[in-house]
This record gives C-alpha cells, structure tokens and sequence, in this order.
C-alpha cells in the first residue's frame, strides 16, 4: 500500500510516519512517499525519520520528491497537510486582525479566511490532479481550515476526499474518560456543526446518556479540558460540551485583549520554535529525532495558550472567567491526535472493519438547517464501502444560527475564491460573527493582500 503525504516537509510529518509504523497500527503501509515543494524541508524531515524508522516496529519504505504527478503515481492514499505560505503566513493571518483589534486565530475568524483564501487555488490544482494521475486513491485532508478546504476538493473528488480533524473524537474521549466508561462499552454520540464549532450532546455507554450527569458534576468535568476552557456554568447553560474551538466565539472580547496584549501570537511561537527545528537539524543532522521531539514536546504543551490564563487578572481587567488556568494537563494532549484519526479512517476504507468516527463530509440531508452540498462535522461510520454519515438530532437556536452564519461566510469566500471576487470575499469578511464591521472587513481584506503575496493572487 502507498501512501503520499502532501506537505511532506511538514514538522508534524513524523507523528505520521511513527502512527504508521507502529505494532498496533490497523494496516500496514509498504510505501511513504513524500512530497514538498521545498527540498530543503524535505531533507530535514527525511533525517528525522531516518532515525525513527530505526526503532519502529514496521518501518515503511521512505520516498521523497517535489514532482506531484510523479507522487500520486500508484497512490492509494492521499494524506494533504499542505501549509501555503508556511509558518510566517500564519503569522501575519492573526497579525493583521490583531492590528485592527479583531480575534487573530489561524482557523477561526478573519485568520481562517485569510488562510483560506491563499489556500484553496493549491487544494483544487491537488484535486484536479489525483482525479487526472490516481482517481481512485482516496484524500484525507488535514489542511486547514479544514471544512472550506474539504468543501472546494469534494466539488472536483466527490466523496473521495474526506475532512478530518482530532478535536472533536479528542472531546468525546475525553467525556468517556470523565464518566469513567468501562473499556469494551457501547458507547454512541451525538456531535454536530462544521469545523472547530461543534457541539456534543449525548453521550450514550452501554444504553444510558451519560451527559446529563457529567454536565451536572463539576468534580467530573474538572477532567474535560473544554469545559475548563469555557467554564462549568456555560457548558450547563448550552446543555453541551463544546469543542475548544467554541472558545474564542463564546469569550472574543477576552480571547482578543489575551492575544493583543501576549509578547508573541501563537504564529510568532510556531514561527520561531519550528525555524529554530530546521536550522538546527540542518546544522546537526545526527541529533535530528531528538530536536524534533524536544521541539514537538514544547509545540504541545503551549497549544491554545491565550485560552489558558495564569492566576490572577487578565490582560483586559476581568476575572478570567471561563478560561482554565496553567499549563496543559497531560491527558489533555494524549489521545493519539489527527495521526491517529487519519490511520483509523485509511484502515476502515481499506480493510473493510467498519469504525466510527467524526468527519467533515457533505450535510447530505444528515445535519437539517444547512446545504446538502456544504461540508459540516458529524458522526460517521467508515468501512469498505466508504463513509456513511450518521443523521443527527437538528441544531436549534444560536447553535443553529451560529453554525449557519459561519458556513454562509465559508461559501462566500468559496464563491470569491473561484471567480477570483473581492467583492465576494469582502463579504465573505463581513459576514463572519467575529467581524464586527462592514468597513473593518474592508480593512482586514485590504490588509492581508497587502501582506500575504498568495491571498493577492488569489484574487487579482
């Protein structure tokens, strides 16, 4: 079996190498090959795996290049991790809003569509060339922002690509963790919305929901790191575990002021801790597996920092409410991250033993309220004969219009994206819930084709 990584250079390449290789791992890949525009970070990365395969169970053959035809030649599985414009574009997606005083966050928000927008050209040419050089591989797309990229590749692959992300499967195992659910239960769930904005509203072990319970014991709900974020009494008022995402919607006035005022954005850490990776390794490849791990240890524990306050007041004067405090728990970053998430959907495909999981795939008629054709998140099962996407109980309320109002956003920057609109994607800024102002989503636009050379060739 071979499997191509899109964005083969990519720092997070070897959690996926080292899920596939693994004792436990569900199907056993023969070939790795990877691709990456940038030779240099291909070798970085190839140094590093060199020295993982060395003590994995069942090494695949590694292959590098920066041909794509030549990549997806025999391919059998697509992974597409593709960063355009690296790191340094990330930086300036939460930069620009910040400047203007708007939530600067690399998915949700102005930043998403940013990110987005230079995004999208590159994800459609990659559809365009798996359905010409290997149509019937399958696609499992981690590009970010996953549910608008997701969405732009179905409309040239079908049902052949597929959107995954680990944060909402992660919730879920983090609620079973909560009740103490015996392993070998029967557990089945309710989880709906699109990408980073969803919610979980049941939670069933063995026939009976054990939500209700969780929601009500606060010793309990210490354990989920989300409801930390968001705070027990808000958790109880949705009556609903909302993904970590939910955060920067619930708190942006305090997400904003946190971020404004931290020495460095989140990009700014990557930026710096992941340049630091390359130029180390390349000047000392022996200690290549090492650096990495140090560095990936550090990229871990700082994940969602701003929505971790220390003790004591917030940048913006307020009590820190719904914000959880300190450093991450451990068993909030265990849990086998989207590496993991990517092996199961692949194994089930492949072999045919049927798993559930959640996915961003077509509404399909599935989640009411939204277009069949617009990708959203739900539960699904997986087996030989593909993705089969669980119907859910209807949002309602402010769930319902929130979700509404995001997924509107995301497919008027679609439409901007393929007929090359500013006008669209103008209101495509204007129409996001986190953009407060028609003539403040003129100045974001203005902003980053000003500063990101991609989102200007996207649309002039």
């Amino acid at each position: 079996m071979r499997l191509v990584l899109v964005g083969g250079g990519g720092f997070r390449v070897p959690q996926v190498v080292e899920a596939v290789g693994a004792a436990d791992a569900a199907v056993r890949v023969d070939e790795v090959h990877l691709h990456d525009v940038d030779p240099a970070r291909l070798r970085v990365v190839g140094a590093v795996l060199a020295q993982l395969l060395e003590r994995l169970p069942h090494p695949p053959r590694l292959t590098a290049g920066t041909d794509l035809d030549e990549a997806l030649r025999d391919a059998d599985v697509v992974f597409s991790a593709m960063r355009i414009g690296g790191t340094a574009g990330r930086v300036l997606d939460e930069r620009v809003a910040l400047d203007l005083g708007v939530l600067g966050q690399e998915t949700v928000g102005p930043g998403g569509l940013a990110y987005a927008l230079r995004t999208l050209p590159h994800a459609r040419h990659l559809a365009e060339r798996v359905r010409a050089v290997c149509p019937d591989a399958w696609v499992i797309s981690f590009t970010n922002p996953a549910g608008v990229v997701t969405e732009a590749m179905r409309a040239v692959l079908g049902e052949r690509v597929v959107g995954i992300c680990d944060t909402p499967i992660g919730l879920v195992r983090k609620a079973l963790r909560a009740v103490d659910a015996p392993v070998g239960a029967e557990v089945s769930f309710d989880y709906a919305g699109v990408n980073h904005l969803g919610w979980l509203r049941s939670l069933h072990v063995d026939g009976v929901d054990r939500l209700p319970a969780l929601l009500a014991d606060d010793a309990a709900l210490d354990g989920v790191e989300e409801a930390r974020l968001l705070g027990p009494d808000w958790v109880r008022a949705l009556g609903a575990l909302p993904n970590e995402y939910l955060y920067y919607y619930a708190y942006p006035r305090e997400a904003t002021a946190r971020l404004r005022a931290a020495a460095q954005t989140r990009g700014q850490q990557l930026d710096a801790q992941q340049g630091g990776f390359y130029a180390r390794v390349e000047a000392d490849p022996s200690r290549a597996l090492a650096t990495w791990e140090e560095v990936h240890r550090e990229r871990e524990a700082t994940y969602m920092a701003e929505s971790r306050t220390p003790t004591g007041d917030d940048a913006d004067g307020s009590d820190g409410a719904g914000a959880a405090s300190g450093e991450r728990r451990a068993e909030d970053v265990a849990g086998g991250g989207y590496q993991r998430v990517a092996l199961d959907l692949m194994a089930a495909v492949l072999t045919g033993r049927p798993a559930t999981m959640v996915l961003d795939v077509a509404a399909g008629g599935h989640l009411p309220g939204l277009p069949e054709d617009a990708v959203v998140e739900l539960p699904c099962t997986v087996d030989g004969d593909g993705v089969h996407p669980h119907d859910v109980a209807p949002l309602a309320g402010d769930m319902l219009g929130l979700v509404q109002q995001v997924k509107a956003s995301e497919r008027l920057l679609l439409e901007a994206s393929a007929t090359r609109s500013s006008e669209l994607a103008w209101r495509a800024f204007a129409a996001h819930p986190l953009v407060d102002s028609v003539a403040v989503a003129r100045r974001l636009l203005d902003g980053y084709r000003a500063a990101l050379p991609g989102v200007a060739a996207a649309l002039d």
